[in-house]
């Protein structure tokens, strides 16, 4: 089965084909790390790792970009509020962020650009742009682009430029020849980072980074393009228009958008009150179940995050771990359909939902092959976690996750130490003090399995 893209640009969802022979570039557009990433930047930074590692699974040859926004607005309110340099503040967030990914199991991009090093590229497109008079320079030390001039603005969004005049204006410090154009170049303000320029010193706009480090990295025309459901207008739209301008040529085969996140039904919002960064997230759950709950939505669809959400993804991965756990060491064997059901579920425009089900059913063979095969079951088992990596989930030793499901709350050692304690008041037959120690254990939110080869023990949904 073809491997199939739903497209922003086309609306519709597209057979995928690489530009150039296996090769696949794809660019997403990163975080401002004025502070530390929201569990919105966890459904982005998650969705482009599921995509790329499925991309890679079957086969593509991938580069896969992810830019950092290192200056813009916010980052420079902050880092004078913090009374610091705008390098020592967002050096200490991306350094956060790259711990935050790691616990979400996100796989680092090949290339990490930071728009503070392509400020030469920046100038060169922005004079060019100037050159074929795409831009103007009205002698504040701005540069800003002419919406006006390039046909197709609008193609991604589906808005039409007679629309989006309805309420413009031009703020008084502000020279555009019309209120749609946008600034490429911002000349120094006091209290500011700036870099000299043709146009006097400044700093770039936020739209252009993104304009020069994707095609710097990637070339003038490259396979996708990704972000956050909040990029299409204006930011990814005001991307073409620069980018394909300054080339001449398409900037991006095929537009991705993640879905947003809603926080028991509303939107994520400081204002809310229901804000929540991936750290303050993950003080409280493990960080798989949090990225379960990411990846068991459709990379496209609004996904609802709340406390009933996140025991459901707890108790799915308890469930798919129990499974896994007790089986012998074995190669991935067997499961041709689910195989070929998870690649169908997968190529269909990345439908980790379905593959998630997929998984499930293998995971109630593996349980059945246990009472008749432990060497069938262990195969399975094995190609379960095979496939299931190219989800970036299961691959921690069962008891591994199952005895650290409390979320850090409970030490592990203490509870093997009273797992002890109450085997040795069963031996000497103290049946009131092993009692006494299941209840106590139970009060930890500890669930005792005891078998043939001994007692285990897991945390309770």
């Amino acid at each position: 089965m073809a491997l199939t893209i739903y497209n922003t640009l086309s609306k519709s969802k597209d057979v995928f084909k690489p530009l150039e022979g296996n090769q696949v570039r794809m660019y997403v557009c990163g975080m401002t790390v004025y502070d530390f990433c929201h569990i919105g930047h966890a459904r982005v930074m998650v969705a482009f790792d599921v995509i790329s590692r499925w991309l890679r699974f079957r086969g593509y040859d991938l580069t896969y970009v992810r830019n950092i926004t290192d200056i813009d607005d916010k980052i420079i309110r902050r880092a004078n509020e913090n009374g610091e340099t705008f390098q020592v503040l967002t050096g200490r967030m991306i350094a956060a962020m790259h711990e935050d990914e790691r616990r979400l199991n996100v796989l680092r991009p090949d290339q990490e650009p930071k728009a503070s090093d392509h400020i030469p590229g920046m100038h060169q497109m922005i004079q060019t742009l100037i050159d074929k008079g795409y831009a103007y320079a009205p002698g504040n030390g701005d540069v800003y682009y002419r919406v006006g001039k390039f046909e197709g603005y609008g193609k991604l969004s589906r808005r039409r430029i007679e629309d989006l005049k309805i309420g413009a204006r031009i703020e008084v410090d502000e020279a555009k020849e019309d209120p749609l154009d946008f600034v490429l170049w911002k000349g120094v303000k006091p209290g500011e980072p700036s870099w000299a320029s043709p146009w006097g010193d400044g700093r770039p706009g936020w739209h252009i980074e993104c304009s020069v480090m994707s095609t710097c990295c990637l070339g003038d025309t490259f396979d996708i393009h990704g972000g956050g459901p909040d990029l299409v207008f204006p930011h990814h739209e005001n991307e073409i228009a620069q980018s394909e301008a300054a080339t001449g040529k398409p900037y991006a085969a095929a537009w991705m958008h993640a879905g947003a996140v809603r926080v028991d039904g509303e939107k994520m919002s400081k204002s809310l009150g229901n804000f929540f960064t991936i750290r303050e997230v993950l003080e409280k759950y493990h960080p798989e179940v949090v990225r379960y709950l990411l990846v068991s939505s459709h990379y496209r669809s609004a996904i609802n995050y709340s406390e009933d959400n996140l025991k459901e993804a707890k108790g799915a991965l308890e469930r798919f771990y129990r499974a896994l756990k007790g089986l012998p060491l074995a190669e991935p064997a067997g499961g041709a359909e689910f195989i070929e059901r998870f690649a169908k579920a997968m190529d269909d425009d990345f439908n980790a939902p379905e593959a998630c089900a997929v998984l499930f059913d293998m995971v109630r063979e593996v349980n059945r092959l246990k009472e008749t095969d432990l060497l069938a079951a262990a195969g399975l088992a094995a190609r379960v976690r095979e496939l299931a990596f190219s989800l970036g989930v299961l691959q921690l030793e069962p008891d591994t996750f199952l005895q650290g499901g409390a979320e850090g709350k409970v030490d592990p050692a203490e509870i093997e130490g009273l797992i002890r304690a109450r085997l040795l008041a069963r031996e000497e037959r103290n049946w009131a003090e092993s009692d006494r120690i299941r209840d106590q254990l139970t009060g930890l939110g500890v669930v005792l399995e005891d078998g043939k080869g001994g007692t285990t023990w897991r945390f309770a949904n």
